[in-house]
């Protein structure tokens, strides 16, 4: 009865991470490179009322100080779905699931850094590991430099990491309500994304008017799978169930992304390609249960990915 039960209550969290991995190739359905800010504003202003009216409570009971410490981790994680985004329509959704993964190793070793302890050998392996099979997944198997999709997704990886750090360490935000802090930070993020629209192309009406029923399903699934589930899975999840273990099963998400990517996007990858995917995986799963081990129970933060994207 206690493996069923604990079975069940892993089953939302591991679609949490299904649905992650589903997003890379959801946003290359509804964004080109000329409508990625666009897209943006549209997906996060159909979220905004939802999630305004559920924390509006704890949003009129929070302080000037949490205010700016929201708006400012808006900024950076503004940033980090520009960079996602802007990257996954420059390269396939697969490799684009598995460089975002990268974060799960950048985490602790900017943390360690920070503060000053040392990892186990057996993490560095697994961050050295992660490096090699990047490299043959974005060279396409041979020697060939990263494209700008890659990079910009990698970069993505660096300012999540960040973003992940910050949220640690403001302290204006510790005791903030996480639903009232996850809506400031979607609100300063969108408000920058709606100033720059305008300069970036297309207006966000103008593209929500280009949309058939196809792009439309695409947006939503961003929407209220891709943010609004996942945000509330998580909630949920961390009462129902170790941290560790919500943070292991959403780890399966570049897995995910994968798979949408060869099945359904038709990305082809080649035998070095495949490899260093595959170390990518193992990599990052091997440095996930190693830092879990040591206490670094590192959640990745819902869109809010994701990641997102």
């Amino acid at each position: 009865m206690r493996t069923s039960s604990s079975f069940l209550r892993d089953v939302p969290v591991l679609l949490v991470a299904v649905v992650w991995g589903s997003s890379f190739l959801a946003v290359q359905q509804v964004a080109e490179p000329g409508t990625v800010v666009a897209m943006l504003v549209l997906r996060f202003g159909l979220v905004l009322p939802l999630l305004g009216l559920l924390a509006r409570r704890a949003l009129r009971g929070m302080s000037r100080a949490e205010w700016l410490g929201g708006a400012v981790l808006g900024l950076v994680l503004g940033g980090v779905f520009l960079l996602e985004t802007y990257g996954a329509v420059h390269t396939s959704a697969t490799n684009a699931g598995l460089i975002i993964s990268l974060t799960m190793v950048f985490t602790p070793l900017a943390e360690s850094a920070l503060s000053r302890t040392s990892l186990p050998r057996a993490f560095l392996a697994a961050a050295g590991l992660a490096v090699v099979g990047v490299a043959l997944l974005t060279g396409g198997g041979g020697l060939k430099a990263p494209t700008v999709g890659d990079l910009l997704v990698l970069g993505a990886a660096v300012v999540r990491t960040v973003h992940v750090l910050a949220m640690a360490r403001v302290r204006a935000i510790r005791e903030t309500d996480t639903l009232a802090l996850t809506w400031v930070q979607l609100a300063t993020a969108t408000v920058v994304f709606a100033v720059v629209a305008p300069i970036a192309g297309p207006l966000p009406w103008t593209v929500a008017a280009s949309y058939g029923p196809t792009e439309w399903a695409w947006l939503l699934h961003l929407t209220l799978l891709c943010t609004l589930f996942a945000f509330f899975v998580q909630m949920w999840a961390v009462r129902a169930t170790s941290p560790s273990r919500v943070s292991l099963l959403l780890g399966t998400e570049p897995l995910w992304a994968a798979v949408f990517g060869i099945t359904l996007a038709g990305n082809h990858l080649g035998p070095l390609a495949l490899l260093g995917g595959a170390l990518v995986l193992v990599a990052t799963e091997w440095g996930r249960r190693t830092a879990v081990g040591k206490g670094r129970d590192e959640l990745r933060p819902v869109e809010v990915e994701p990641t997102p994207v």
